[in-house]
């Protein structure tokens, strides 16, 4: 079969408009090329697309089934397209985001509804690990920006740049002695099993206040232990806030306490890597959606 992209236009724009002439007149050409362009595609395939005994032509039910099919192969084409011009204008094609899973995902959600809008044809990979894994991906060219919770130094190679900071809240269950105190002490506090972050290598960890301590690598699985009932813990106050955390455990009051440390939230990328289009756009867009400091 030698049919061409000329003849597929041809066969769609004559289907939608209802009319060899419509379809003429919307594509700007004759209606006698159309036309023969649409006979060719028939001759090619090997049977009718249109059946032309009524005044206007009428589809086929082989016509309905190509007609499915042709319009797939001209919107790959249109997506080819884009992303030829996106390469000559020096812009990527692919970006990949490394980011800690405890980030404020509902803002991140957001940031990706926004891009998808803004480069439609771009293909995005999201890779979740922890600040020794981001830091190592964005160092290797494995992703383009990185977004952690810094709590070390970072590689000389790597350029870094603060976006927020995340306040934290002490949380326990409904059920546990802590939640039955108005204003707990740090006495109150070290008597209980305390959840405490760490990396998945050990390598950074939160330093408990409780001499009886769990260590975990997961805001979320610590909040999941805190809901059965197994320690208390300091998590992001947007973890607690989110939709499925609702009701499950209790925000505490920490007015006895000294506050726990913020974590301070930054995007990391290679000191080679240039800006390009994405990456100042993301820059851009997380200064509007994190406007001041939590």
């Amino acid at each position: 079969m030698q049919w061409t992209l000329e003849q597929l236009k041809a066969f769609t724009e004559a289907a939608e408009a209802g009319s060899f002439s419509a379809a003429a007149r919307k594509l700007g050409k004759a209606q006698s090329r159309v036309s023969t362009a649409i006979a060719n595609l028939e001759v090619d395939l090997g049977f009718d697309l249109f059946d032309r005994s009524a005044k206007l032509p009428v589809l086929t039910n082989a016509g309905k089934e190509m007609l499915v099919d042709a319009k797939a192969i001209l919107q790959q084409c249109q997506r080819m397209n884009s992303r030829a011009m996106a390469v000559t204008k020096g812009e990527p094609v692919a970006f990949t985001v490394a980011m800690d899973e405890a980030v404020p995902i509902q803002t991140f959600e957001t940031l990706f509804e926004m891009m998808a809008d803004s480069f439609p044809e771009l293909k995005l990979t999201i890779l979740n690990g922890s600040q020794d894994d981001i830091a190592t991906w964005v160092n290797e060219g494995r992703a383009d920006i990185g977004f952690i919770f810094r709590v070390k130094p970072l590689s000389e190679s790597l350029d870094w740049y603060d976006i927020t900071t995340v306040k934290q809240v002490l949380i326990a269950s409904p059920q546990h002695p802590l939640s039955a105190i108005d204003h707990p002490h740090e006495d109150d506090l070290v008597k209980h099993r305390q959840l405490a972050i760490r990396d998945r290598l050990g390598s950074s960890q939160e330093q408990p206040l409780s001499p009886r301590y769990w260590h975990v690598d997961s805001y979320y699985y610590i909040s999941g232990l805190v809901n059965r009932n197994l320690g208390w813990a300091f998590v992001p106050e947007h973890i607690v806030n989110h939709d499925w955390m609702e009701g499950s455990v209790k925000t505490l009051s920490t007015a006895e306490l000294s506050s726990p440390p913020l974590l301070t939230l930054s995007a990391i990328k290679k000191k080679t890597r240039g800006w390009d289009k994405v990456m100042l756009w993301i820059d851009n867009t997380l200064n509007t959606l994190f406007p001041t400091q939590v």
